[in-house]
């Protein structure tokens, strides 16, 4: 296995970065994300794994509403700014695990959801399959992946088309979003797959899709099940 670690960025390990990091993602709001999960039978008995759960955007959020939440990370920096918010929220039904999609071991019974942002695209795509399938083993039967990252929705002669008006678009301050440069960085250093090779690795993974929402040929959400 490769250290996941290794592959999540230095600045995700960083504490300054860390401070400032929800300000950069634009502070994400995972309303919708907890209506889909209710609408797949994810009710307030439920457990729910969030991999790669970062500052916790989700699982202060899923904390509200389900029994268990379990904040999973490979970073000590966002695990600790996370512990310290669910503790001044007076959270006691989420629990840290420092692990990524490829070591996170769950004990107990198979868990009701899994979420993840913006994590999967680490991972090359041979480890991104392993990560899948270790997704739907966590999960029971009618189970619910709800999936969000950086996924190319076009094919390759369209890439210079497609990456250019991304870029056009882009923060110009780096303490207020992510700036073109940061994006080319991304393209050359990470791991975005296109989304007809996604696709087929998530249903060899075991999974359903019944969902998937594109932004810009570039963002895709998708919903999932185990059948």
């Amino acid at each position: 296995m490769i250290d996941e670690l290794a592959y999540a960025g230095p600045e995700h390990l960083d504490p300054a970065f860390v401070a400032g990091y929800d300000r950069k993602q634009g502070y994400p709001d995972p309303t919708q994300d907890l209506a889909v999960l209710g609408e797949h039978g994810v009710d307030e008995s439920a457990v729910v794994v969030d991999l790669a759960a970062g500052t916790g955007q989700f699982t202060l959020a899923a904390a509200r509403r389900f029994r268990r939440v379990v904040a999973v990370d490979v970073s000590s920096a966002m695990q600790d700014v996370l512990r310290g918010r669910a503790a001044d929220a007076g959270f006691s039904n989420v629990e840290f695990v420092k692990a990524g999609f490829l070591t996170y071991e769950h004990p107990g019974p198979p868990v009701d959801a899994v979420y993840t942002r913006n994590a999967l695209h680490q991972l090359p795509d041979f480890f991104k399959t392993i990560a899948l399938s270790r997704i739907s083993g966590l999960l029971r039967p009618g189970g619910v992946l709800r999936l969000h990252d950086l996924i190319y929705d076009f094919q390759p002669a369209e890439a210079e088309e497609v990456l250019d008006r991304w870029f056009a678009g882009a923060a110009t301050d780096p303490a207020e979003g992510y700036t073109a440069q940061d994006y080319a960085e991304h393209v050359r250093t990470e791991f975005s797959t296109f989304r007809w090779l996604l696709e087929p690795m998530i249903e060899a993974a075991g999974l359903q899709i019944v969902e998937s929402v594109f932004h810009g040929s570039l963002f895709g959400t998708y919903t999932c099940v185990k059948p």
